[in-house]
């Protein structure tokens, strides 16, 4: 359960990062003297989807452990269509860049985690416990752009404010969408989900800030980027702060931000922009890392208000990922392979998995 001083700590963590988030904003408001809106660019009209699945079975190992199973499905609404009722609501927060171009975003997700032996139907008190978790997000996204219409090259940044409400526990499917799953492909079925954590409500809001062109260069025709960014989540699921940088380089860089993750991740973005003067077909190879500073993860902790297996978890946590995406007209592929630091102090090792993620505009 949450005890005050750790509230008090977030509290304090997270004032702290929007203060280093407002600083490098305000070194970004020193380089646009204008008084009207950050970008002049035109309105990008397209909506987005993009469906996200992560899974173990991307690495050497193949084997069901920990984070072992992640489903999402995300659309994007196109610019400057937001619902006044959330720009009025956006307009209001300080740090939140609400002049930018406005993207609403919608999803719909699912994760499980387990402990190394999926086949064992005991309590395993000293692995990860079992854990499922089925949720829907909705969000704003202000867009800065990265280009102007005269063409020049702007520091250019995305802020998000994404609410999350679901549930963990057995009412998440996550024990029967397993099951379901193993039974077709015929691998060895989960024995260990009446041990999962209890039935709660969750709810979580984060705020992100990402800066793309941050960093930029171009050396014989292959340009490359730099995106740093910064978030902070507070809910009774999950409570983080976090820092990290993503490096692209490749052929007519789309404007996105890298692609999309399942959170807690280094974030990317499920809209992308394709460079419409360049070639049909574009793509970059990538690579990020990010730290978390974790106070809560009811994955680990268990549940907030009922006894229910947990696990001492690690308070600071970091990924590495590194792949490629390939844009083709208006679909983007993209694979990320993940390295995890351990998340509880039993685990014997780092995780490692693979995200592939599929987005089409229309």
């Amino acid at each position: 359960m949450y005890q005050a001083p750790a509230v008090r700590h977030v509290v304090a963590l997270s004032t702290s990062l929007i203060a280093f988030m407002a600083g490098m904003g305000v070194a970004y408001a020193q380089t646009n003297t204008a008084d009207g809106p950050q970008s002049t660019r035109t309105p990008d009209q397209k909506w987005g989807v993009s469906l996200s699945v992560e899974n173990d079975l991307f690495t050497p190992s193949n084997s069901d452990q920990h984070y072992t199973n992640g489903v999402r499905l995300a659309f994007v609404s196109p610019e400057d269509s937001a619902p006044a009722a959330f720009l009025n609501v956006a307009k209001q927060i300080p740090f939140f860049a609400s002049d930018g171009r406005i993207r609403t975003s919608y999803s719909l997700g699912q994760t499980m985690y387990t402990p190394d032996d999926i086949t064992i139907a005991e309590n395993q008190p000293n692995d990860r416990p079992w854990a499922g978790m089925l949720y829907g997000t909705a969000g704003l996204l202000s867009d800065t752009g990265l280009r102007s219409d005269d063409g020049e090259s702007n520091y250019s940044r995305i802020d998000t404010l994404e609410l999350t409400l679901g549930v963990v526990g057995p009412a998440s499917l996550a024990d029967k969408t397993q099951d379901f799953v193993h039974k077709v492909i015929d691998s060895p079925r989960p024995k260990g989900w009446d041990n999962q954590i209890k039935n709660e409500p969750i709810i979580g809001l984060t705020y992100e800030r990402k800066y793309r062109s941050w960093f930029e260069a171009d050396i014989a025709g292959i340009e490359f980027d730099a995106t740093p960014h910064g978030a902070v989540t507070l809910g009774n699921a999950f409570t983080n702060a976090e820092l990290g940088t993503m490096f692209r380089m490749g052929f007519d860089l789309p404007a996105d931000y890298g692609p999309p993750r399942i959170r807690p991740s280094l974030p990317g973005s499920d809209f992308f922009v394709p460079d419409t003067e360049g070639f049909p077909i574009s793509g970059y190879l990538f690579a990020g890392f990010a730290g978390r500073y974790v106070l809560r993860d009811i994955t680990l902790d268990g549940n907030t208000f009922a006894d229910s297996a947990s696990v001492d978890k690690e308070p600071l946590v970091g990924d590495l990922q590194i792949g490629f995406a390939v844009i083709v007209g208006q679909a983007r592929l993209t694979y990320t392979h993940v390295y995890r630091t351990p998340e509880f102090t039993a685990q014997s090792g780092a995780d490692q998995f693979g995200s592939l993620s599929l987005s089409f505009r229309f």
